[in-house]
């Protein structure tokens, strides 16, 4: 059985994804075994900057639950827009409407535990997805989240080569300190980059945001000089771009190498142009339908199946041993798009290639 601790400090993941047993009872809610197809899931989204959850996270859940229920199930959906009261009415919203079950990627996850013990209280069983929320949760889905920034630490140091020297000055650009994945990212990506290079800058970007980033990076630029950064290190894509605009307004007419994460449309493009030195490719598909499946066999009481899930096991500050499963996670370079978002389906060579990258593409082996 594999156990993780989630916090904000490093955690004691490991690099393998292996399970070794099945968990008995979820620590939440109890199902009723009754519940047919005629279910209704509740699905929360935490933000609109990042595309994914909009484009990818939510249609595939739906689309899941439909085709697990013989198309009789239903979705129902709300985005908090990265204000943590609005989730939290939201969430509110679904437990007066008596849903079945409730998916909660929360936007302030330990500001939302207060909701998510009503709806214990309500006996609505609560799956976190994608990040943990504090409170009784029922189970958890996500990618091995410390996994996430030691991929995005270690290619960084790749990009560097073998002249690589201690003194190298590296910018890093965290996630929002109200998201616990953003501390597992930070964690993963110092335990490659601690007595490599030099953390000249480090930034907590409040809400994710590319604003507070681009001005958070122009900062730096100005502290560390145009020509003294050797690579940056962004926690996800939206940061990444807003970086990259950043250096060039501040006139730096070479961009050192600069990680991402969610391979995003515009991320892989300037991957593919060479803007943008990798992204993290988190398989969206494999996270979203197994959180519908988790949802629709905890309502319906199917413990063997839950179980056969849930194979990894995580703690929050303030419950423990909650059901989770951990995705795997792929670093996207220029070298293996053909072979990671393409060959999924999240984007065909069209949609990379339009006319401003065709060159690249051409020269990338996308055309």
């Amino acid at each position: 059985m594999r156990r993780i601790a989630i916090s904000v400090a490093a955690s004691t993941m490991t690099l393998s994804l292996a399970a070794c047993g099945a968990l008995g009872a979820a620590s939440g809610s109890e199902a009723s075994p009754t519940k047919g197809d005629d279910i209704t899931v509740g699905v929360l989204m935490p933000e609109e900057t990042n595309t994914r959850y909009e484009e990818f996270d939510y249609p595939i859940i739906k689309a899941k639950v439909e085709e697990l229920t013989d198309k009789k199930g239903k979705t129902v959906y709300a985005n908090g827009k990265a204000d943590a009261k609005k989730q939290a009415s939201q969430m509110q919203t679904m437990i007066d409407d008596k849903v079945d079950v409730i998916l909660l990627d929360a936007v302030d996850s330990h500001a939302i535990a207060s909701t998510v013990q009503k709806a214990k209280d309500a006996g609505i069983p609560v799956i976190a997805y994608d990040r943990l929320a504090e409170g009784p949760i029922d189970a958890y889905v996500s990618f091995d989240n410390e996994l996430v920034g030691e991929v995005q630490g270690r290619s960084l140091i790749e990009s560097l080569g073998s002249g690589i020297d201690t003194s190298d000055k590296i910018v890093m650009i965290n996630g929002s300190p109200s998201d616990p994945n953003a501390g597992q990212f930070k964690a993963g990506a110092m335990s490659e980059l601690n007595g490599k290079v030099t953390i000249a800058k480090t930034y907590d970007v409040d809400g994710w945001s590319p604003e507070t980033a681009a001005s958070d990076m122009t900062k730096a630029v100005a502290a560390i000089g145009k020509g003294n950064i050797a690579a940056v290190y962004s926690a996800n894509d939206a940061m990444a771009g807003a970086a990259i605009k950043a250096m060039e307004d501040a006139g730096m007419t070479e961009i050192p190498p600069i990680t991402g994460q969610d391979a995003e449309l515009s991320a892989v493009q300037r991957i593919v142009a060479g803007e943008q030195y990798m992204s993290v490719y988190k398989p969206y598909p494999g996270e979203a339908e197994a959180a519908a499946e988790m949802a629709v066999m905890k309502i319906q009481g199917k413990s063997i199946q839950f179980d056969a899930l849930a194979t990894d096991s995580v703690d929050s500050p303030t419950n423990k041993d909650i059901p989770a499963q951990l995705v795997q996670v792929v670093a996207l370079t220029k070298a293996n798009i053909k072979s990671t978002v393409v060959k999924d389906g999240i984007y065909s060579v069209k949609d990379i290639c339009t006319a401003a990258y065709e060159s690249a593409c051409q020269a990338a082996g996308l055309k």
